[in-house]
C-alpha cells in the first residue's frame, strides 16, 4: 500500500532537480567549496544528481547559496513551475520546458492519459474530469527529463511521501567529483572538500580491493524449466517481501490469476532513491505491467554518503547485490508462476548501472536488460571482471546532455565518495558489450536514434538509443520493453 504525507495545496517543482516540496517544507542550502589543502575553489560547477543538465557556479571565494523556490546562485534566479488541481482541472504555471510529458495513472499503475508537448512556456491546463471518473489517482510530469509525481486529491495535487531531498554534484577540472546529499531541509555552513586527481585513472583506486561476487556463475549454464503446473504457486497479488533483510516490492498486473507462467521485470532504482519511490515513477514498469508482466522493485543498501545505492564493481556500496538479486528472484519464482526463461532487468541511473552489471554475473538468470543513464565502470571491463556466461542481449538509453553520467568517455574517475568510478561512455559501453557478445560488423542505425549490433553470438542483440539533447532520465518505455520481451533464455 502506498502511504502519503507532507501535503499542501500547491507544490513547486524546482528547476534544480527531482525533489519537490511545499513552501513550508522548502529546502535551502549554503556553504563553501575548498580543496583538500584548504584553498577556496571558485568556478565549481554545481548541479543536482537528477537534474536535466542545468548547472551553476561557485563565486571566487568558493561560496554557494540557493534554495528550492528561487534556485538562485549569485543573482541568477529561475522561476519555478507550480502545479495545482481544482475542479478536475490540472494547471501548470511558469512552465519552461522544451519537452513536457504529462501522464495520469490509476491506483494500480494503469496509464489512463498521456500527452507530450514541445516548447511549452508560461501556462498550460488540462481538463481531467473524464479520467478522474475512471479512477485517476496519480499524475507524473516530466519536464525535459525531470520526473515529478503527484497524488490527486479533491482540490489539491499532493506530493508522495518519500520524495528525497536533493543530492548535489560539485565538479571542477583537475578534481574528483564531490557529492553532498541533504539530510535536513535547511542546511547552512556546508563545507565541500574536493580532492585533486592525477592523470592516471587507476591511481585513484589503487588501494581498493575488488571482491568478485560469490555467485558469478560458471562457463556454462542450464536453461531453467518453464513450469507447466501453476497450481502450487500461492503468490498472486501485489505485496512486499523482505529478503536478506531488505525490502522487495512485487507488483502484479491487472487480472492476474496465476494459472500460467508470465514474464517478470526486475527494476533497480536510482542512487538516493528507493523501491517505494521508483515503483511509482518508472515508465518501463508501467509498460511491462500493462503487458502482463510481474514487476519487482528491490531496495538498495545505504552507501557511505549517497543514500541507497548498488554495488556495481568499484562503486558505491560493499553489499553483495548479486547474491541478493539471486535470492529474491528465487523466492519470488518459487511462490509465483513466473516464466524463468523470461526474467528481465531494467533500471535508471545507478539502477541502470546495476542492470548493466547483472549482465556480467547473472546472464544465467536474466534473459536481457534495458538500462537507462549509466554505463559499466571502465575498471570492471579492463580488469576482465565482466564475463557473461552467455551472449547477453542489452539495450542502453543515454542522453547526449546528461550532466550526471557524461555521454562521452572522459577517462577520468568521478564521484569521489571513497569509491571512484570511471564510466565507459555511451559509445564505449556499446562497443564493450558488442565485444563481449561476439558481435561482428558495425551497428545498424534504425533512424530513430537507436543503433544495434544484430550479428551477435547466440542470437543476442546489443543496442544504444541516443536521446539527442536528452538529460539524465529514463529511456523510452515502449522501445525498452519491446526489446526485452523478444528474448528468452535458450
Amino acid at each position: 500500500m502506498l502511504n502519503f504525507s507532507r501535503w499542501s495545496i500547491a507544490w513547486s517543482v524546482a528547476v534544480l532537480g527531482l525533489s519537490l516540496s511545499a513552501p513550508s517544507f522548502g529546502w535551502s542550502i549554503s556553504g563553501h567549496v575548498k580543496s583538500s589543502k584548504g584553498t577556496p575553489l571558485g568556478g565549481v560547477t554545481i548541479g543536482t544528481y537528477d537534474s536535466s543538465g542545468k548547472t551553476w557556479m561557485t563565486d571566487d571565494s568558493g561560496a554557494f547559496s540557493f534554495d528550492e523556490n528561487t534556485t538562485a546562485i549569485h543573482g541568477q534566479a529561475y522561476s519555478a513551475m507550480s502545479v495545482t488541481f481544482r475542479n478536475d482541472i490540472l494547471s501548470l504555471e511558469n512552465v519552461n520546458a522544451k519537452i513536457l510529458k504529462v501522464s495520469m495513472m490509476d491506483a494500480l499503475g494503469k496509464v489512463l492519459y498521456q500527452r507530450t508537448f514541445q516548447h511549452i512556456f508560461g501556462f498550460v491546463s488540462f481538463d481531467l474530469s473524464k479520467y478522474s471518473a475512471c479512477g485517476a489517482k496519480f499524475v507524473r510530469i516530466n519536464a525535459d527529463g525531470v520526473n515529478s509525481s503527484y497524488m490527486l486529491m479533491d482540490g489539491a495535487a499532493l506530493r508522495k511521501e518519500g520524495d528525497p531531498l536533493p543530492t548535489f554534484r560539485f565538479t571542477k577540472e583537475g578534481y574528483a567529483v564531490a557529492i553532498h546529499r541533504m539530510t535536513q531541509e535547511d542546511e547552512t555552513g556546508v563545507e565541500i572538500v574536493m580532492n585533486e586527481v592525477s592523470n592516471n585513472p587507476d591511481n585513484s583506486s589503487s588501494s581498493q580491493v575488488f571482491n568478485i561476487p560469490s555467485s558469478s556463475g560458471t562457463s556454462s549454464y542450464t536453461v531453467p524449466d518453464v513450469p507447466t503446473d501453476c497450481s502450487g504457486k500461492t503468490l498472486k497479488s501485489s505485496t512486499t517481501l523482505y529478503v536478506d533483510g531488505r525490502k522487495v516490492i512485487v507488483k502484479f498486473p491487472n487480472g492476474y490469476v496465476g494459472n500460467k507462467p508470465v514474464p517478470m521485470l526486475v527494476n533497480y532504482h536510482y542512487i538516493g532513491g528507493s523501491a517505494d519511490g521508483w515503483q511509482g515513477m518508472s515508465q518501463i514498469a508501467q509498460k511491462a505491467l500493462g503487458d502482463g508482466a510481474i514487476n519487482v522493485f528491490p531496495q538498495g543498501e545505504n552507501s557511505p554518503n549517497l543514500g541507497p545505492a548498488w554495488n556495481v564493481g568499484f562503486c558505491c556500496t560493499d553489499a553483495d547485490d548479486i547474491t541478493f538479486s539471486r535470492h529474491f528472484i528465487k523466492e519470488i519464482t518459487e511462490k509465483a508462476c513466473v516464466d524463468p526463461t523470461r526474467i528481465y532487468a531494467a533500471g535508471f541511473s545507478m539502477g541502470g548501472g546495476m542492470s548493466n552489471y547483472v549482465g556480467c554475473y547473472m546472464a544465467d538468470v536474466f534473459a536481457a536488460a534495458a538500462p537507462s543513464a549509466f554505463d559499466l565502470d571502465e575498471k570492471v571491463t579492463s580488469k576482465g571482471l565482466c564475463n557473461p556466461v552467455r551472449p547477453f542481449p542489452i539495450l542502453n538509453f543515454r542522453g547526449t546532455n546528461d550532466g550526471t553520467v557524461p555521454y562521452q568517455y572522459s577517462g577520468q574517475p568521478s564521484w569521489d565518495s571513497g569509491k571512484p568510478i570511471t564510466w565507459l561512455g555511451a559509445k564505449g559501453n556499446l562497443s564493450k558489450w558488442a565485444e563481449m557478445d561476439g558481435c561482428t560488423g558495425s551497428p545498424v542505425d534504425n533512424g530513430d536514434g537507436c543503433e544495434f549490433y544484430e550479428n551477435c553470438r547466440g542470437g543476442a542483440k546489443v543496442g544504444l538509443c541516443t536521446i539527442k539533447d536528452g538529460g539524465h532520465s529514463e529511456g523510452d518505455a515502449t522501445k525498452g520493453w519491446n526489446f526485452l520481451k523478444q528474448f528468452k533464455l535458450q
